[in-house]
């Protein structure tokens, strides 16, 4: 039976590889996002890539508690969501300059409220959607979860131990709650505009494997969380990241 995926930020990037991944793994899959155009060329070539129509679209703003309800009213008319994946993310705004509370304020919240409560905000409303047993509910986050500054590395860590309290909320119905933490992968929207070739060549040199990652590879880590085989593993942080935590001191 196909299963039916959503994917949150699924136009770009990390986003778009797993909405292809899914597609071809023979899921239907719904992208959500912002940007209609970016969605729907989205859709339409990973349609012609699996040679299906597979994927499909639907556009709202994740941040706002409204658009999120009004999304998992249409959804959850239509039946069960097997898959659900977080990937909305960034990191738009800095920390704030010292002694600026209000920008700093500002900043907090707004990648808190990107980072986090998106992810909050989708799995809440879809809970009573989500397949029993066998959902599966995946957050992206990153290796700045783990050992990483300032606010984006906080909400990152709060998106982590919010997942594991989830997660065993969710156990005892058969929904598996995991996080993929990715490490450098720069083929994203994330470093369109502060990746230098320096600052590529510095975060390569901290990766033991000696490469940067791929979307596809990120991809590939969801795939395994989001199968059936996948059910006895819940509230996890899978990293993929080449090694770099262990060298991070």
């Amino acid at each position: 039976m196909t299963r039916r995926a959503v994917v949150t930020g699924g136009g770009t990037g990390i986003g778009r590889a797993i909405a292809h991944r899914l597609a071809a793994d023979g899921d239907a899959v719904l992208i959500v996002g912002r940007r209609a155009a970016v969605l729907e060329e989205t859709a339409a070539a990973i349609n012609a890539e699996v040679g299906a129509e597979r994927v499909s679209v639907e556009v709202a703003d994740l941040t706002e508690p409204s658009d999120v309800g009004a999304l998992a009213d249409r959804l959850g008319s239509a039946g069960t969501v097997d898959i659900l994946v977080n990937n909305v993310g960034g990191n738009p705004a800095r920390d704030g300059a010292p002694g600026d509370l209000a920008g700093v304020a500002d900043s907090y919240a707004t990648i808190f409220r990107l980072n986090t409560i998106t992810a909050v905000l989708a799995t809440e409303a879809l809970r009573p959607h989500l397949a029993r047993p066998g959902g599966r509910v995946i957050s992206i986050s990153s290796i700045a979860g783990l050992r990483g500054p300032g606010a984006y590395g906080a909400a990152k860590a709060a998106l982590h131990a919010w997942s594991a309290g989830i997660a065993m909320e969710l156990a005892p119905e058969g929904i598996t709650v995991n996080v993929v933490a990715p490490g450098f992968v720069p083929a994203t929207e994330f470093w369109t505009d502060r990746l230098t070739d320096e600052l590529h060549d510095t975060r390569v040199a901290q990766i033991p494997a000696g490469r940067p990652g791929t979307p596809d590879e990120v991809a590939a880590a969801v795939s395994y969380l989001a199968a059936p085989d996948a059910g006895w593993t819940t509230g996890q942080i899978l990293q993929v990241n080449g090694g770099t935590l262990l060298g991070r001191g």
